[in-house]
């Protein structure tokens, strides 16, 4: 029996397995073991989970294969740039990939739903300006129960999610780095985003750049690795996060007015170097609180004449609770 017939056996007896489990019973040194399972998983018949040091193998469930020969480049190409997910067992899939698995789970017809989904993404995509931004300025404005409204500009990078099809590319990144503080997703977001964000800065005529602190406490931030990534260079505006004993994040509040409340009385703008345009930066935008109650304190302490906001995602209604973030 060859080696790969008899990993595939042991693997479908034991379920997962190691690469020194299975080097002492094939009594074969560990990188000949490598070689099999890299060829196995190439061949998409087994494969792996976790990081290494401790990395298992498995075999593959073997999905349904669909017949995708009618989808057209065209649609193969805007699916490969716009459609993303991430499986139950933290696989990543993009593409025409992406697709054929999430139609298999809800048992759909794939061409119908690439149709559907195309025609659904395209509604969304004509609400960004010729710089590739959303302008999210009247929105906020038209918020009820934002009282005061101290931005400028605001603009999104993308919607955080769309109708049926849930989260967007970019939103389904911002989720899964931000939840499992994955730096390599992270990277991908800044890498998606980096020319944009310059291309702002420059036709904004932005002077300086403020980068929202976050409220949850997490090994890995999102925000600190935007501010080293995107390396703007601009002087940084200073801005501290009030901790309270009991802290309260934006996700948790459902009513506008707390939102406002809670963004009122979380951050403290010292004084500093005035500017005449200053950015702020924020990971996600659902009602506009937040970015806003620190607008209306960069103003109070007559910091800067106008201020710009950008999020790297935000929400399409008037006021929605991305709860996830």
């Amino acid at each position: 029996m060859k080696t790969k017939d008899t990993i595939l056996k042991l693997l479908g007896k034991h379920g997962q397995m190691t690469v020194h489990e299975l080097a002492t019973i094939l009594n074969v040194s560990r990188q000949y073991v490598h070689r099999m399972l890299n060829e196995l998983e190439d061949s998409e018949m087994i494969m792996s989970m976790g990081k290494a040091p401790k990395v298992y193998y498995m075999l593959k469930q073997q999905e349904k294969q669909v017949a995708i020969q009618s989808i057209t480049y065209d649609k193969e190409r805007f699916l490969k740039e716009h459609f993303l997910l991430v499986d139950p067992l933290g696989n990543m899939l993009e593409g025409i990939d992406a697709m054929n698995y999430w139609c298999q789970k809800q048992t759909l017809p794939i061409e119908k739903t690439v149709a559907e989904y195309t025609s659904t993404r395209q509604k969304y995509l004509d609400y960004f300006n010729e710089q590739n931004l959303i302008d999210g300025t009247e929105k906020l404005k038209h918020t009820k129960g934002m009282e005061h409204i101290a931005i400028d500009k605001i603009f999104y990078l993308d919607f955080y999610a769309i109708e049926r099809f849930g989260k967007t590319r970019l939103g389904t990144l911002m989720h899964y780095a931000k939840q499992g503080q994955n730096k390599m997703l992270m990277k991908m977001i800044v890498n998606e985003i980096l020319h944009r964000v310059h291309h702002l800065v420059v036709n904004q005529k932005i002077d300086a750049v403020l980068y929202v602190p976050p409220t949850i406490d997490r090994k890995l931030q999102i925000m600190t690795v935007l501010e080293k990534s995107l390396k703007i260079e601009k002087p940084k505006v200073k801005i501290e996060k009030i901790k309270n004993q009991i802290v309260v994040p934006q996700k948790a509040l459902s009513k506008i007015f707390e939102r406002v409340a809670n963004a009122k009385n979380s951050f403290y703008v010292p004084k500093q170097t005035k500017y005449n345009r200053i950015l702020i930066i924020d990971d996600a935008i659902g009602s506009g609180a937040t970015i806003n109650e620190i607008a209306i304190k960069l103003k109070e302490k007559h910091l800067c004449k106008e201020i710009v906001g950008l999020a790297i995602t935000g929400s399409y209604k008037g006021f929605e609770v991305i709860s996830e973030l």
